[in-house]
């Protein structure tokens, strides 16, 4: 027979936590800590984050403390400012009274057993009362933590019809945790996939980022998304073996089942040196991450470095300074880009990095702004503004690059004066 499950007799919370809660009960309110620090707790992970649910309104808990943010007032959220200016959110107990698979409109005024019921995941709706020293568990979480499953909350179908980004709430849970989506969770998700193409970008863009920088397994992280059916709506650009013929099945094997992009240990907990940019591995794992992030509304910055990495070259010439510092001018701020992305693909050290870092401590002349001398300095020395001033200080910088000690002023003025054949 099974030993019964069990809770720990307590879980360290922070001060300013137990202050808050402190100070909603001797209110009168009851006051709860939820949410991924409790699970994380107990599953022995680093948490800091400790959400609070409280019997008290948003107005009260507005009222009840000094500084206060309305952050998520409407769906009864207001953070808390502590004295040290370290914000927490405080949630009123609430259930859903209609959604549209994006937006909830929530009602107060509910118990905390009718709150957790409106979780996504099991492992997420368990409360822990730190004063008291006591656990509320009803929907059996910490049994699907032991047993390591992502299961949701009553039935499946109307967890995730309440919210389709649960659906990839629960990819990115399942892969950071190394827990298996439970299976009538997973027909679920798989049966209600067409939703997700009613979500916004920025949240779909924000559980992609997401899962790239938390899972165990980027592996299994894309071919869940691809299994689910998530992929084929949000990154029908990700590379699969099913696309692209032979050699997009190769580039698979090689990126995904070979271990490229595996970044797990072999005890399962992720390697903190491992890549986690997802800008970076969007790019690795997709025929047209440009595409991918214009969709997803990505920022102008993280379009602009993937768009120079897809524009390259990908490496130098020749594993000599001159060949590895014309390919740094090339390719401007993608050096550093680009080296990872040789070495996820590749899947060894990148050849000409003590190269390219030496170059870099010197500070070698490689864009115009290095050179010692100014488009000023040109025209003052007669040379003419416009198409001619351009196609100098490019002649100028070519010969720096080959030849870095003749970023003098002198010489360059010397050199444009030929390059214009002035006197």
């Amino acid at each position: 027979m099974a030993e019964p499950l069990t809770f720990p007799d307590s879980i360290e919370v922070p001060p300013r936590v137990l202050e808050i809660i402190q100070q909603l009960e001797d209110a009168g309110y009851e006051a709860w800590c939820v949410g991924g620090a409790i699970r994380d707790a107990l599953l022995e992970n680093p948490h800091a984050d400790f959400d609070v649910a409280t019997s008290a309104t948003p107005e009260t808990v507005q009222s009840l403390f000094r500084h206060t943010v309305p952050v998520g007032i409407k769906y009864g959220t207001v953070g808390v400012l502590d004295p040290d200016r370290v914000l927490h959110e405080v949630t009123t107990f609430r259930r859903d009274v209609r959604t549209d698979g994006r937006h909830a409109e929530v009602e107060f005024g509910v118990s905390l057993e009718e709150d957790l019921a409106r979780r996504d995941f099991t492992i997420n709706a368990i409360a822990y009362h730190p004063l008291q020293r006591e656990w509320r568990d009803p929907h059996a979480g910490r049994q699907d933590i032991d047993r390591h499953i992502v299961r949701a909350v009553g039935e499946p179908t109307q967890r995730f019809r309440e919210d389709y980004l649960r659906i990839l709430r629960a990819l990115r849970f399942a892969a950071r945790f190394g827990f298996q989506v439970d299976a009538s969770t997973w027909r679920a998700a798989r049966a209600e996939a067409a939703g997700l193409r009613g979500l916004s970008a920025e949240r779909v863009r924000d559980e992609w980022y997401k899962g790239l920088r938390t899972a165990r397994s980027i592996n299994r992280l894309v071919r869940e998304w691809v299994q689910v059916g998530a992929a084929e709506i949000w990154i029908p650009e990700l590379i699969t073996p099913s696309r692209g013929g032979d050699v997009e099945a190769g580039r698979w094997r090689r990126l995904v089942d070979g271990g490229a992009v595996e970044i797990a240990s072999d005890t399962g907990e992720i390697d903190r040196g491992a890549v986690r940019d997802p800008v970076l591995l969007t790019v690795l794992l997709c025929l047209d991450p440009v595409a991918v992030l214009r969709r997803f509304r990505a920022s102008n910055s993280e379009i602009y470095r993937a768009t120079a990495m897809m524009a390259g070259p990908l490496e130098p010439a020749g594993g000599d300074e001159v060949s590895v510092r014309r390919w740094m001018a090339a390719v401007g701020e993608a050096a550093d880009d680009l080296a990872q992305l040789w070495t996820l693909r590749q899947g060894t050290p990148w050849p000409w990095d003590s190269v390219m870092r030496r170059i870099q401590e010197r500070g070698d002349p490689l864009t115009r702004a290095d050179l010692a001398v100014t488009g000023t300095d040109l025209t003052e020395a007669g040379i003419a503004p416009g198409p001619t001033l351009g196609e100098c200080l490019e002649t100028l910088l070519i010969a720096v690059v080959e030849d870095p000690s003749r970023n003098t002023r002198e010489q360059l003025l010397s050199l444009a004066r030929e390059a214009v054949r002035l006197p």
